[in-house]
């Protein structure tokens, strides 16, 4: 991935940072879940360990989305592009980039409407007692990251495709 510079390449290494930390989220899920194995047969059961695996393997998978996003990373059907030319693969990518704004945006919309919700009605998991709506808040920050990656990509590739494709 080649560096950006100025304000783009700040953006860029808070949506890596967040990345990471997604994978460090993971890593947390992981070694609980081997805990609650573990302690499970020696008698040192952990509890809530279902709730938290739910909502840290959720708050990790948006983590990753902007990553994904900044670094061309998401799903692609390569077998349609494979005989397209620059240009065409650079209008594909402005286009991906401009669904990712859009999608981006309205979850953020949609998302701040559920944490809303969740909070009015103090939702709370059902053994720790964690409010749900906690876990919309970094969610909702993934999806902020995800609609500025989506931008730099798109103003990207608005630029390939200004030059051709190149």
């Amino acid at each position: 991935m080649t560096r950006r510079a100025g304000l783009t390449g700040a953006a860029e290494s808070v949506i890596a940072t967040w990345g990471i930390l997604g994978g460090v989220m993971v890593l947390a899920v992981v070694l609980m879940n081997v805990w609650s194995v573990v302690g499970a047969v020696v008698g040192l059961p952990f509890s809530g360990d279902f709730e938290l695996t739910e909502m840290g393997i959720a708050i990790a998978a948006f983590a990753f989305l902007p990553y994904c996003q900044l670094t061309g990373a998401n799903v692609t059907a390569d077998i349609f592009t494979a005989r397209a030319s620059a240009l065409w693969i650079s209008i594909f990518a402005l286009v991906a980039s401009m669904v990712a704004l859009f999608f981006g945006l309205l979850m953020i919309y949609s998302m701040y409407g559920g944490l809303l919700s969740q909070r009015e009605y103090h939702y709370a998991t059902a053994i720790l007692q964690i409010p749900i709506w906690w876990a919309y808040v970094p969610c909702l920050i993934s999806l902020l990251l995800l609609a500025v990656a989506a931008l730099i990509t798109l103003l990207e590739n608005l630029g390939k495709v200004a030059r051709g494709g190149n």
